[in-house]
């Protein structure tokens, strides 16, 4: 029997995207297509950042509070950021070897390229440099949580949440209201994300169509070397080490992206993993994790486990190295990977965070930070890998601190994935 067509959401978000590329050729250079379409972009992005919060927040007190106290929640915290580490080294490592063996920036004529405009990532750099490390770390704890929630502040959000959880797993019977009614907060905030994801489509087609109308598809052409480095280099890491780390505990990672094909087609489109925040909790549940690791992990790994912006980080700068004909030594190259590994994790929830992290970088191993502005122009086509893979690197890291803890529920897993084949 011929199985019948669906037209799912994947399919309307890749026929968005499809649409938005070919409008925004046709009307390349034509000021009316960012008039138009980019208050539709806008809508659907505000709109996800409007059910970030609610989620985040109801979500993590009701998962903390079912921890059971602050040992066993500290006893993940540890393991998660301990992972968090290893993998994002790696991925430091694997951007630092692909420019290393492939040199895309080696024989590159600078005077052939446009220049962007970096000004907006340049003064951002600024107010984060003079923040010191010590500064990140008091800015965790809020003092005022109600504005931490307003700027988005993803650090001191979680912060608050878990203290609060844990305050209402602490009074025992008389938290049951107030844990009822984070729970209906989380499942109508749930229920409001597959209201907003209706919207997508318009909102990937809006965004695409004016980011190829700005730039146009002939500016790719001198950076192509890179653009298919970047993209090779993504695609190695997500089947090659993800593969291997989902191998180790027993997981597939095509199972993995099979069931999230969704949220990395929409995550992709829009080069924001903050759009696909909530669906990837929802179905990292339905996986087999448990709700409290999955309301802890997902949040944290958005400020701490970004693998695919500090894989690009390192690439881009040893290009841009390449570029202006400058030789790292091992040395350099060690000291760039040091300073990636803090400053790539203390300025997470800031716009254009690889553009910030690059400028705070590049300057400790002497290379010009006006390179940057060579490949501001395709930065938007590579936020689209890095965003794929930073949303791949969140999901698996919450099955594997669900196996490391030892609650992970196989049959669940099995369940998920032969309902997502059935209805594929």
């Amino acid at each position: 029997m011929k199985k019948k067509f669906k037209f799912t959401l994947a399919y309307q978000i890749l026929v968005g995207l499809i649409l938005g590329i070919i409008v925004g050729a046709v009307f390349f250079g034509n000021p009316s297509v960012e008039t138009y379409l980019q208050p539709i972009g806008d809508i659907f992005i505000n709109m996800i950042k409007m059910i970030v919060v609610p989620i985040i927040i109801s979500t993590l007190i009701v998962g903390v509070a079912g921890t059971g106290g602050i040992k066993q929640l500290g006893k993940l915290g540890g393991k998660t950021l301990l992972y968090f580490e290893v993998v994002t080294t790696f991925a430091i490592i694997v951007g630092l070897l692909a420019a290393n063996i492939f040199k895309p920036g080696v024989g590159l004529d600078i005077s052939t390229l446009a220049k962007g405009n970096i000004d907006q990532y340049v003064q951002t750099t600024e107010e984060v440099q003079n923040n010191g490390f010590m500064d990140i770390i008091v800015n965790i704890v809020p003092s005022n949580i109600i504005q931490s929630m307003a700027e988005g502040d993803m650090l001191a959000i979680i912060f608050f949440a878990v203290l609060f959880g844990l305050g209402v797993a602490a009074i025992g019977e008389k938290g049951k209201p107030v844990l009822s009614f984070f729970q209906a907060t989380a499942d109508a905030m749930f229920w409001v994300t597959n209201l907003i994801m209706k919207f997508a489509p318009f909102g990937v087609f809006a965004l695409i169509g004016v980011t190829v109308s700005k730039f146009g598809l002939e500016s790719l052409v001198p950076l192509g070397k890179l653009l298919i480095l970047v993209y090779a280099t993504m695609a190695f890491f997500i089947i090659v080490v993800l593969g291997s780390i989902a191998k180790i505990c027993g997981t597939n990672i095509f199972h993995l992206i099979k069931v999230l094909k969704d949220e990395l087609i929409l995550a992709y489109s829009t080069s924001s993993s903050e759009t696909v925040l909530p669906k990837v909790m929802q179905k990292m549940e339905r996986f087999g994790c448990p709700k409290d690791v999955v309301s802890f992990v997902i949040p944290t790994g958005y400020s701490f486990n970004l693998d695919g912006s500090t894989l690009y980080q390192a690439l881009a700068a040893i290009f841009i190295a390449q570029m202006y004909g400058i030789e790292l030594s091992i040395i350099q190259q060690i000291t760039l990977m040091l300073v990636l590994m803090v400053t790539s994790k203390g300025i997470a929830g800031v716009p254009g965070v690889s553009f910030v992290v690059l400028l705070a970088t590049l300057g400790t191993v002497g290379i010009p930070l006006e390179g940057l502005a060579f490949i501001a122009g395709i930065d938007r086509i590579l936020d689209m890998a890095r965003t794929v893979v930073n949303v791949v690197g969140n999901a698996l890291a919450t099955v594997v601190m669900s196996k490391w803890e030892g609650r992970f529920d196989r049959e669940k897993e099995e369940e998920y994935i032969a309902s997502v084949e059935q209805s594929a």
